[in-house]
């Protein structure tokens, strides 16, 4: 039984389909359904701590996930919002660590694709689905129906 699921969205293009996803089984469920965003300071932004005044950029970076995830509600009338949770932190280990003090019953979120280091660091969703003490879902993007029709089947070509 869903009773709880957690569905984390990043700030991709894919992040209404995610939620999308996690809402529709909210709703078949009759579960509460908890939205988090992690927010990463990128490494090529020095630390304030070197200055006499608190770095306002992770405050700021904050504010506006909350604004996002706060209009991401809007795609689900049908729900009844919670408050958005916005962390600051390093994505799978936040996402995992929300599902435990949420005690959900599954986490979504979205798949992306490996290119670059995801291919020897592994991503985010690989992560969570291999390190999570629950179930998770990963959302995949669907390919387009011309690319269905022009892909060739394996063990051809």
């Amino acid at each position: 039984m869903l009773n709880k699921i957690l569905v984390a969205v990043d700030a991709s293009e894919r992040q209404p389909g995610v939620f999308d996803a996690a809402a529709e089984l909210a709703q078949k469920f009759g579960a509460t359904l908890y939205l988090v965003r992690v927010v990463t300071v990128p490494p090529e932004f020095p630390a304030a701590a070197a200055a006499s005044v608190a770095d306002p950029l992770p405050p700021h970076l904050k504010r506006l996930a909350f604004a996002e995830l706060t209009e991401l509600w809007k795609r689900a009338p049908m729900l009844s919002p919670t408050v958005p949770i916005v962390a600051i932190g390093q994505p799978a280990t936040t996402i995992l660590d929300t599902a435990l003090d949420f005690d959900v019953d599954l986490i979504v979120l979205g798949s992306h694709g490996y290119q670059g280091w995801d291919r020897v660091l592994g991503t985010t969703a690989a992560y969570v689905a291999n390190h999570a003490d629950r179930n998770v879902l990963v959302v995949h993007e669907r390919l387009e129906a011309t690319a269905l029709i022009n892909r060739v089947p394996r063990g051809s070509a």
